[in-house]
């Protein structure tokens, strides 16, 4: 296990001065050799890949994401030059039924197993360190999405990265449909940089991209549906090449609730 100066050292190495604190559950954790479940708190997770069969990706517990001995493959893996959490998702792969594109992501699961699925009142975050690697034209890298509720397979809020460095908040204007953009950063391919995706007061999606933070109210449509997190690469591109697509590295991930 490496020691917490040679950790710095390595990120230094690799562009990532500033986000060593936020590496796994803590800096000494960190491994380039281990898997993800070895480096991060991946209890409170699911994982989604681009295989499987038409219309239903192959989905990983926690169960077996967890550890040093976790699971990892070719869409999810420990990028064993700095220890990042590294999601790969091709524009050629398998998509849920209500969408066109793969994703490489996880979905955010309740201690005890179970999907999460929180009211909007209360204090809710999802904070990240990462880069984008590599991107055909944009993926989306964290959102909160509508749980039970109703029917709607919607997201509340999508956070996209394009591949001219724009950061993209896309906040669904009702469960029904319909998104708008707002441009919130812009970091060159490859840099890292930090989010933190929340909601409080039961109205307001709170939105915090490297330090700069932006507030949008949640339309009262969406006061009856329950949300989650999710986190990873899910591209918004696709066609028949499995070569092409967006690669994202994650060098922390968290989420936590609050009353």
């Amino acid at each position: 296990m490496k020691t917490r100066s040679k950790l710095i050292a390595a990120a230094a190495a690799a562009g990532l001065a500033g986000t060593v604190g936020l590496l796994g559950a803590n800096a000494d954790a960190a491994s380039p050799t281990v898997a993800p479940g070895g480096n991060f708190n991946l209890s409170v997770w699911e994982l989604q890949e681009p295989v499987g069969s038409p219309g239903s990706p192959t989905t990983i517990p926690s169960s077996e994401l967890q550890g040093a001995n976790g699971y990892q493959d070719s869409y999810f893996y420990t990028d064993t030059r700095d220890g990042a959490m590294t999601f790969w998702a091709p524009e050629k792969g398998v998509t849920t039924p209500n969408s066109n594109y793969a994703r490489s992501e996880l979905r955010e699961m309740n201690s005890n197993g179970t999907p999460a699925d929180w009211a909007l009142s209360g204090t809710h975050k999802l904070s990240a360190t990462l880069r984008v690697v590599s991107v055909t034209s944009n993926v989306c890298v964290g959102q909160i999405h509508l749980g039970s509720g109703g029917s709607s397979t919607k997201p509340l809020i999508e956070l996209y990265y394009h591949s001219n460095g724009d950061i993209v908040a896309g906040l669904e204007n009702s469960p029904s449909g319909g998104q708008t953009t707002h441009t919130v950063g812009h970091v060159s391919i490859g840099k890292t940089w930090t989010y933190t995706i929340g909601v409080s007061g039961g109205n307001t999606v709170n939105l915090t991209v490297n330090g700069s933070t932006t507030h949008y109210a949640i339309p009262s449509s969406f006061d009856a549906y329950k949300q989650y997190f999710k986190a990873g690469s899910y591209n918004q591109s696709s066609s028949n090449s499995t070569t092409n697509g967006a690669r994202v590295a994650f060098y922390g991930l968290t989420v936590s609730h609050s009353s």
